[in-house]
């Protein structure tokens, strides 16, 4: 049964009380401060934190601050506790702050009248390669279907690292690149701008408590580390990519933008909506082994607005659970060499593709690298994605009687400069 709070939220709402979902917001009259999502709200932790109802945590500010690193740093433990004070205190029953009108005026915040901000100062920023439908197309365009995956795939989890400062809070706009493109005929490469951009559903989570230089991460214990979930969005140029790749895998077709949606669905709220990792074969090496390995039945969907369009028509029906590495392998095997991980890094899941046409990941897969252009409503045709659309990615868990949401993560393609 869903739970209730004071405030209302609808049935459909991405965050109800079972969600509450971190973020760094900026009120119209205010400096940045840490919040988390109820209904068509903002809740003020910082507020709440100035009221007292966080001094169990001790003397510690730890929410008048413009990132989540400092909490997550904290761990599980802390996490937990503060989202037990906010379910307790925003619960229909509770009077401490429904009666408290002078104090909910601080509090509530219309999501409407505030403008959110990148939840974490990321540090450094890897995209794993973990779909094995996205790696098995891409694979047979390369090099057809019977050596569509590299010797390696299906032994390791597979990644690239990115570029971190580059990594935009939903809403920002996505400058169209420009780069070396190799025409397939011509002798030598031209520069300019990607004419064929393209976007990546993805997931990522964000690093809670890291681990000392040298010290690996155990697969078991690699959860510890996980504070929570964003959508994604890795946009890419593909033909910048395909000239730049080799020998050392992206480089310019990946480092112009990286597009993640500003709230955190916290693994506490994803807990109910856990799943068995399915059987990996052949069986990984032990450090990859984890005793009870999951993943997280998470819907997930991408939508393409083009200035035609008169509303966004959905191109992409997806699944977390279409992953084949698990998110403890993937951490476990970034840390096994000794990298320390730290507070606020970002982990993302590379693009996640279904065994469906449908289900595709990203436009690479959807019109089979140009040849089988999308069909839109509006009678368009998209092989790439064009300036002025506008790509919206969104995801959700369903419970009984409410849905944990993520909202959305967006972005407009703008032209690429003179």
């Amino acid at each position: 049964m869903a739970l209730r709070s004071f405030i209302e939220v609808a049935e459909d709402s991405n965050f109800p009380l079972e969600n509450l979902p971190f973020g760094v917001f900026k009120p119209r009259d205010g400096s940045a401060r840490v919040g988390v999502a109820l209904g068509e709200y903002v809740v003020d932790l910082a507020a709440l934190e100035a009221a007292g109802h966080f001094k169990d945590l001790g003397d510690q500010k730890l929410f008048g601050r413009d990132s989540l690193n400092d909490f997550l740093a904290l761990g599980r433990p802390v996490w937990k506790k503060v989202r037990e004070i906010l379910q307790t205190l925003l619960a229909a029953g509770n009077p401490a702050l429904r009666d408290d009108l002078k104090l909910r005026e601080q509090v509530f915040h219309r999501q409407s009248d505030v403008a959110m901000q990148l939840p974490v100062k990321i540090g450094n920023y890897t995209d794993f390669y973990s779909s094995y439908h996205h790696a098995h197309n891409v694979g047979t365009m390369l090099r057809g279907a019977e050596n569509a995956l590299m010797p390696n795939w299906k032994w390791l989890p597979v990644a690239y690292h990115g570029r971190a400062s580059s990594v935009v809070v939903s809403g920002s706009g996505v400058r169209r690149p420009k780069g070396q493109i190799k025409p397939p005929d011509a002798p030598s490469p031209v520069f300019g701008p990607t004419k064929s951009l393209d976007y990546e559903l993805e997931m990522a989570f964000l690093i809670g408590p890291g681990n000392s230089l040298g010290q690996p991460v155990p697969v078991d214990q690699a959860v510890d580390h996980i504070f929570g979930f964003v959508l994604m969005n890795d946009w890419s140029a593909r033909d910048i990519q395909a000239w730049e790749y080799q020998p050392l895998g992206p480089f310019l077709a990946k480092n112009f933008c990286t597009s993640i949606s500003p709230w955190v669905v916290t693994m506490e709220a994803l807990e109910p909506f856990r799943k068995p990792l399915p059987k990996q074969d052949p069986e990984p090496l032990p450090y990859l082994r984890a005793k009870n390995d999951f993943t997280f039945a998470i819907q997930l969907e991408a939508a393409l607005q083009t200035p035609k369009l008169k509303t966004p028509q959905t191109i992409t029906r997806t699944n977390f659970q279409n992953l084949y590495w698990s998110v403890s392998q993937q951490l476990a095997h970034h840390a096994v060499g000794g990298c320390n991980l730290q507070p606020g890094d970002l982990l993302a899941s590379g693009t996640i593709s279904g065994p469906s046409e449908d289900s595709r990941g990203c436009m690479l897969e959807l019109t089979w690298r140009g040849a089988n252009p999308l069909k839109l409503e509006s009678g368009e045709e998209r092989k790439w994605l064009e300036d002025g659309d506008i790509l919206s990615i969104t995801g959700w868990c369903e419970g009984d009687g409410y849905r944990v949401g993520f909202g959305e993560v967006s972005g407009k393609v703008v032209p690429a400069l003179a």
